[in-house]
C-alpha cells in the first residue's frame, strides 16, 4: 500500500493566502508561483501575479528548474458562460537537478491536497505552457 511521504513542509501562512486567492472575486487572470526553499525544506510562494496572462506566466516558469503555478483562470465556453476554474500545474522541466525533481515531486500530492486542488496539470517542457494547452487539459479543445 502506497503511502504519502511529504517532502516539504506547506507553512500555514501559505494554505492562507491560497485559499484566500481561490475565493478571489476579481474577474480577471491571476496566478502564484510557489517554489521549494531547498534549506529549510518548506513551500514559500516566490511571485504573485494579477490580471495577467497565459504567456506571461509561461515566461516566468523557470526552463531548467521546477515550480508549482496556482492558477485563477478566466474561461470562456462555448454557450456563452464564463467559469474560473482554479487550475494547479507542476511544471518538472527535463533536465532539472535529480535532488530538485525528488522535493517537487515528493510534496506536490501533499500540497493539492492540503489546497484541495481538483483540477490538477503537470508539463515537462515549460515553453509547451500556452492558453491552448491549459484549454485541452480542460477538455475544452
Amino acid at each position: 500500500m502506497a503511502q504519502n511521504v511529504q517532502v516539504c513542509e506547506v507553512p500555514q501562512e501559505v494554505v492562507d493566502k491560497l485559499k484566500k486567492f481561490r475565493f478571489r472575486k476579481e474577474k480577471n487572470i491571476a496566478a502564484i508561483m510557489l517554489k521549494v526553499e531547498k534549506k529549510t525544506m518548506k513551500i514559500i510562494i516566490e511571485e504573485e501575479f494579477d490580471d495577467c496572462t497565459i504567456d506571461e506566466l509561461q515566461a516566468e516558469l523557470p526552463a531548467s528548474q521546477p515550480r508549482y503555478l496556482v492558477i485563477s483562470y478566466v474561461r470562456h465556453h462555448d454557450d456563452g458562460r464564463v467559469s474560473y476554474p482554479l487550475c494547479f500545474v507542476f511544471s518538472s522541466p527535463v533536465g532539472c537537478h535529480p535532488e530538485q525533481q525528488m522535493m517537487y515531486a515528493g510534496s506536490v500530492l501533499c500540497l493539492i491536497q492540503t489546497l484541495g486542488l481538483t483540477k490538477t496539470f503537470d508539463i515537462r517542457n515549460p515553453e509547451e505552457f500556452d492558453e491552448e494547452w491549459l484549454l485541452q487539459q480542460l477538455g475544452k479543445v
